[in-house]
């Protein structure tokens, strides 16, 4: 078996790649702050071109993922019908703000590329994506449940100002961690030599 040790225990790699699933209900009972340094230690070794190391993080727990509400009330607004009424606003607003509170952990990734000419931007986006994918299969390992959500509120200009991103700065998802509240999905993948090609000369 490839198995890795992982902060005093057997992580069996291929387990964790096959049995992770997206766990979209979780408890609001709190999560240890070393399992989420764990979780963002593991994000941190993806591979990267140039060590450019490209991503940024934020933490969200209690109070803090009212940032995240802000974000979403204020796409939401951006958005909404200009004849809705007041009190119309205030239920809009309010929906969308309790989403933040769906996970007692919710982790904001954002990709800053890199201004060197020899890195080109794609693969900064790339380097991020394996960074969530480390953060996702590590907290699995953990025994926690995870989903990493996006979605078009995610890549919205107002949601760029929320978390004051720059320059080319983008979100690329919100990774939403607590102890699992739901079964584990089933799950089926095409067999991979339908998505092959093998090239030998």
């Amino acid at each position: 078996m490839n198995k890795t040790k992982w902060s005093g225990r057997d992580m069996d790699v291929k387990e964790a790649i096959r049995n992770r699933r997206s766990i979209g209900k979780v408890k609001q009972d709190p999560v240890a702050n070393l399992l989420i340094e764990e979780i963002l230690e593991a994000g941190v070794w993806a591979p990267n071109h140039c060590h450019t190391e490209p991503w940024r993080f934020w933490v969200m727990t209690g109070e803090g993922r009212r940032l995240l509400g802000r974000g979403y009330a204020e796409v939401a607004l951006s958005e909404a019908n200009p004849a809705l009424s007041s009190e119309e606003l205030t239920k809009l607003t309010s929906a969308q703000e309790k989403k933040a509170f769906r996970a007692p952990v919710i982790i904001a990734v954002a990709v800053t590329p890199s201004v060197k000419p020899i890195v080109p931007e794609i693969e900064e986006y790339a380097a991020v994506h394996a960074a969530v994918q480390n953060m996702l299969l590590t907290a699995h390992e953990l025994g926690l449940g995870a989903i990493w959500r996006t979605g078009a509120p995610t890549y919205h200009p107002k949601m760029r100002e929320v978390f004051s991103l720059g320059g080319k700065e983008e979100m690329v998802g919100f990774i939403y961690i607590g102890y699992p509240d739901m079964a584990t999905p089933k799950a089926a993948r095409t067999p991979f030599a339908q998505k092959t090609i093998w090239v030998s000369e």
